[in-house]
């Protein structure tokens, strides 16, 4: 009997078994469409070359340093100090692809610049979510299904336009960016597009975002030669908000809401489709809203039962959100003068009928917008 020395008893049966594993991955590999040189990457039919170059475009280039101190290691604070030669130093975090034992003192890393973006731009992300849900708002339930992709919201002061954009600052867990259209109203030629520009490219490096322009009309006026050239700031701003919304570069998952109390003087290019897809108007509250309204601002006052707030709200036929806000609050200050712990019916009628006469908000009233054509918008 010979001995052959290296051979267990399932050699062969092993070595066939690898054999036909090869033959069956080759087969496999030839079936889709792989060459010897792909070994290791999708199939070609999965291949998104499209996206692939896109996201090598928005990749910023890594740049070279030395880590030089881990500050509070094995912690989920933990920072690096790193070095980059002849430049500066700089306390980082880790990327999402990085472990933290994959680092060590000492060790050449790379990391990518931050982009050079305004402070004042920075400032304007909302980074505590506001205390306002859409069960705040009253009266607003058609407005508020229709608060979908691009929106311009228009109508009357106080009617609830900024509060709905607060509710939907609330309910998303998109990074919401809030603009003042007089913010970007600058000092210097250039300055207030240049704005506009770094906004979009944060909200561009957001997963999802939403950017909200209240009071649009300081900058989205329409154009006309004034002969003196006093506005050509303001338009250039305007005109690289058309741009970033529908320009050459994609958007991206970005959502734009506008607010203002003018939408006839807003530019065209500002309104068509494809930058503003639907416009939604704020009316004065009707009579279900505005006793919603007072529903919400008494939900946390002291009052007597079984007050009729229909009827309060049929007192105060031309008030908004606002007057009756003002309503409510001066009724509990009656029922503090009183001595009282409670807030009748009495004291909101009292207040209501004041409203109605036009003492309160007088400027409010709907004949001051009767010579604005909403229907238009």
């Amino acid at each position: 009997m010979s001995i052959v020395h290296g051979l267990g008893p399932y050699s062969t049966s092993i070595k066939k078994a690898e054999k036909e594993i090869k033959e069956m991955t080759k087969k496999i590999n030839d079936l889709c469409g792989i060459k010897e040189s792909d070994t290791g990457l999708a199939a070609p039919s999965q291949w998104d070359l499209v996206s692939d170059k896109q996201m090598m475009q928005e990749e910023q280039p890594l740049q070279v340093a030395r880590c030089t101190k881990i500050i509070s290691p094995n912690t989920e604070d933990a920072k690096y100090v790193i070095n980059v030669k002849q430049i500066a130093k700089f306390a980082v975090g880790l990327g999402d692809k990085v472990s933290p034992t994959d680092i060590e003192e000492g060790m050449r890393v790379g990391f990518h610049c931050p982009p050079k973006i305004d402070p004042s731009v920075t400032m304007m992300t909302v980074e505590e979510k506001p205390d306002v849900t859409y069960n705040d708002v009253g009266g607003c339930k058609e407005q508020i299904e229709k608060m979908r992709e691009g929106v311009l919201c228009y109508g009357p002061p106080y009617t609830g336009k900024t509060l709905l954009a607060r509710a939907v600052a609330n309910r998303t867990d998109a990074c919401f960016i809030r603009f003042i259209g007089s913010e970007l109203v600058q000092k210097y030629v250039g300055e207030g597009a240049r704005m506009v520009r770094e906004l979009f490219q944060m909200a561009r490096s957001k997963k999802a975002c939403i950017v909200f322009f209240d009071e649009v009309d300081a900058i989205g006026g329409a154009r006309f030669d004034d002969g003196v050239g006093g506005d050509n700031e303001v338009q250039r701003t305007m005109l690289e908000i058309v741009n970033q919304l529908d320009g050459f570069d994609a958007r991206g998952n970005i959502k734009v809401l506008m607010a203002t109390n003018r939408p006839d003087t807003l530019d065209p290019a500002l309104l068509r489709p494809g930058r503003l897809d639907r416009k939604v108007e704020f009316g004065l509250p009707d009579l279900e809203s505005r006793t919603q309204t007072f529903k919400i601002h008494t939900r946390t006052m002291n009052c007597e039962r079984d007050i009729r707030f229909e009827l309060l709200a049929r007192l105060c036929p031309n008030s908004t959100g606002v007057d009756i806000s003002s309503v409510c609050t001066e009724a509990g200050m009656y029922a503090i003068r009183a001595r009282r712990k409670t807030v009748t019916e009495k004291d909101f009628e009292m207040l209501s009928i004041r409203s109605s006469k036009g003492i309160r908000s007088s400027v409010l009233h709907r004949s001051t917008w009767s010579t604005i054509n909403w229907a238009s918008f």
